[in-house]
This record gives structure tokens, sequence and C-alpha cells, in this order.
């Protein structure tokens, strides 16, 4: 699967109503924010989010302290894939990521933390400090220190059990990122879907496989190969059986004569319609109408 391809896969699966619901469920439950993400990242993870640590809110607001961020995330994306992984900035934040995969492929990741495995103290803030005035954040800096020692603390125990409920619902996500893929293989293409549109539309004309192929912008050798494809007919089969049904919803009216119907539904002589009708519903259109309740 290609980068392009992975990365649509993760949006679907993120607006998907599963990866909703357990997201919110997660963060009522543990106070953290999820995300799942891309393997290859543009901004910092969990950026926006509802739970979001205030100290990493403010971080990624300088230019050089989100620069920081993002490269210490990007450690995730070019570690092995294959088992989960905790990253450590500069501050002594935390965050887990757990790999999701499609079969043996790796599409992305769940990451949560933002916490601190050890209580914060004013030595290590110090240190925190001498940083952030490197980065020009001295304005902000008793905003940084409520923020730090507000983080949430987590004993190692704790996040590994984190790491576990995660790695859980990863193995679920992955599996209903192979349902969506195998949805996506079996999608019917666009062109096709208006090509249908266009025959039902203009069924009665004297419709042509060259007509339905320009008005979809398709060469006619293309649309006629594409269309036995996804539909398993060849495209007269096709256009006939719409001709069909039109014709069966018609019969019912008693006032409109066989010959009338056959023109008005798109066929040129009476003879090719009862040949068409007798095939496709295994009687002629005189004999179909007869059976209908109230003749």
């Amino acid at each position: 699967m290609c980068n392009d391809g992975k990365i649509n896969l993760v949006d679907k699966l993120s607006r998907s109503q599963i990866y909703q619901d357990y997201e919110l469920a997660f963060g009522q439950t543990t106070g953290l924010p999820l995300t799942l993400r891309p393997v290859e990242l543009c901004q910092v993870v969990q950026q926006g989010k509802p739970r979001q640590n205030s100290f990493c809110a403010l971080m990624s607001q300088g230019t050089h302290s989100c620069a920081n961020c993002l490269q210490t995330q990007r450690k995730i994306s070019v570690a092995n894939g294959d088992a989960s992984q905790t990253i450590v900035c500069f501050a002594g934040l935390c965050e887990a990521a757990v790999p999701v995969k499609i079969g043996r492929e790796l599409v992305g990741y769940l990451q949560t933390g933002q916490v601190l495995r050890k209580k914060p103290t004013s030595a290590e803030f110090s240190r925190i400090s001498r940083k952030l005035v490197e980065w020009g954040l001295t304005s902000d800096l008793s905003r940084f220190e409520e923020a730090y020692f507000h983080t949430r603390v987590l004993d190692p125990e704790q996040l590994e059990s984190v790491v576990r409920l995660v790695s859980i619902f990863a193995q679920h996500l992955s599996l209903v990122g192979n349902q969506v893929m195998v949805q996506e293989e079996h999608a019917e293409p666009p062109n096709i879907t208006r090509a249908k549109e266009f025959i039902h539309q203009h069924q009665s004309e004297d419709l042509s496989l060259a007509r339905v192929a320009q008005a979809v912008n398709t060469s006619t050798f293309y649309f006629c190969k594409m269309f036995k494809k996804t539909t398993g007919l060849h495209f007269t089969d096709y256009l006939s059986r719409v001709r069909i049904e039109k014709a069966k919803n018609l019969l019912i009216n008693p006032n409109l004569r066989v010959s009338e119907i056959a023109y008005e539904v798109g066929f040129q002589s009476l003879t090719h319609f009862n040949r068409v009708f007798r095939k496709m519903a295994g009687e002629s259109p005189s004999d179909f109408r007869g059976q209908l309740p109230g003749n």
C-alpha cells in the first residue's frame, strides 16, 4: 500500500464510529488523549485534543519548541513498527505509540500519554526552564511551570496497563481496517456509477456504448471493459434489463398498448422488444400483463 493509501485509510478509521466511541470512552476513563496517526507525521500528534496536556499545548505554540516536539515524535516513524514504543521528550513527558497493522503492513499508530513517570521537582523544572529560555519563551515561564507541575503522573505499571488497553483496541481496529479495504476493493468506480445514472435517465433514447462512454469522459474501449468487470454484464445486456424493468412498470397501465410501451422504453421495433422481453422475463409482454392483478 502506498503512503497516500495509508494516510487515507487512517483518516477513514479516525472518522469511523467505532474509533470515535472508543476515543471518547478511553478519555473519560483514563483522562488521557488518544490519536490515530499515520506513520509519517506532519504535525504535533495531540494538538487541539480536549485532553491535551497543558504543558504540551504551550510547547506547540512556539516555533522552536514545536519543532523539538515534532523531532521527538518522528522517532516513532523511524523505529521498528512491530512493537509498542515509548518516547520521552526533553521535559521528561512520555507518550506511548501502539502500531496498527493491516495484515503485516504498518499503516499507523494509536498514540497516547503526555504524562510523567515520576513526580515533578523544582530541580527538574530549572533544567527545563533553561531550555525554554534558550528558545525565547521567557515571558511564559510561569505558565509553563504551573502546567508542568499539574502534569499527570503514571508509574511504570499504570503506564503499562494503559498501553495494554490501547493494544487491545489496535488489534480490533486492524480488523476494521481490513474490512474497509475489502469494501473499497469491491466498491463501484465513480464513472460506472455515473454511467448507470446516465443510462437510467436516457434509456428511452437511441443509446450507444460510445455515447455513454463520452458522457462519463472515458474511452469507449476502457468503458466497455470496466463496465463488464464491474456489473458482470455487457453494456447492451444492462441497457436491455433497464428498459425491460421500465416496461414492466408501464404494463401495469391497461390503457397503454404494448407497441407504445416498446417505443417508450427505447426499442426501435415491436419484434425486438417482444424477443428481448421474453428472454429477460421468460414470457411475452402480453402474458406478463395478463397475470397482473385486475387483468
